[in-house]
């Protein structure tokens, strides 16, 4: 496929993808080399030079970035300087902060929300339990990471690809595992 070609078959991808997107409460522009879908009926804020997508990397042309700020109540806030690279999800149904100068690998998930209640009687109930995220400032996150409700990841930490971060990660550390747990300090 020649470049011309790839390019407009990407530029076409992202334009469907914000015409496809319906979260009202959207805020700052980011700049997307990669599909974004965002969704819901909360606020979903982007800092200054915050970017979507990264060209040489897995995911580019078949993937799509989604964030979804379920409630109008529900937040996302992606600091400055940040950048995602493909296929990256955050759902939050209470609040999710991005620090600034963030860099977030492929096919990442931020999710403050079980999705659905645990306990088998309340499967299908619409209460569910969600927990405000904090990623701190200059956070370098791996490859296929996912980070779970109520965690909060100190400035300048390192979470290792392939991580599930259920407890909070103090600053200044690298934390890899499932669960992830520190393993040295910087």
């Amino acid at each position: 496929m020649g470049l011309l070609k790839k390019i407009l078959f990407v530029t076409l991808r992202v334009w469907k993808y914000q015409f496809l997107s319906d979260c009202k409460n959207s805020i700052g522009k980011p700049k997307c080399f990669h599909p974004l879908l965002i969704k819901g009926n909360g606020t979903i804020s982007f800092g200054k030079n915050v970017q979507i997508g990264v060209v040489a990397s897995p995911n580019y042309y078949s993937h799509y970035t989604y964030l979804e700020a379920r409630n109008e109540s529900s937040s996302i806030h992606i600091g400055d300087n940040v950048t995602i690279n493909n296929a990256f999800s955050a759902v939050a149904f209470s609040k999710i902060i991005i620090g600034n100068a963030t860099l977030i690998g492929v096919n990442c998930v931020i999710m403050d929300n079980d999705g659905h209640n645990l306990h088998p009687q309340e499967r299908n109930s619409t209460t569910i339990p969600t927990e405000d995220i904090l990623i701190g400032s200059n956070v370098f996150i791996g490859d296929n990471v996912t980070i779970l409700k109520g965690v909060s990841i100190g400035a300048n930490t390192v979470i290792g690809s392939g991580s599930v971060v259920t407890n909070n990660i103090p600053e200044n550390t690298i934390a890899a595992g499932v669960p992830a747990k520190v393993i040295r300090n910087l």
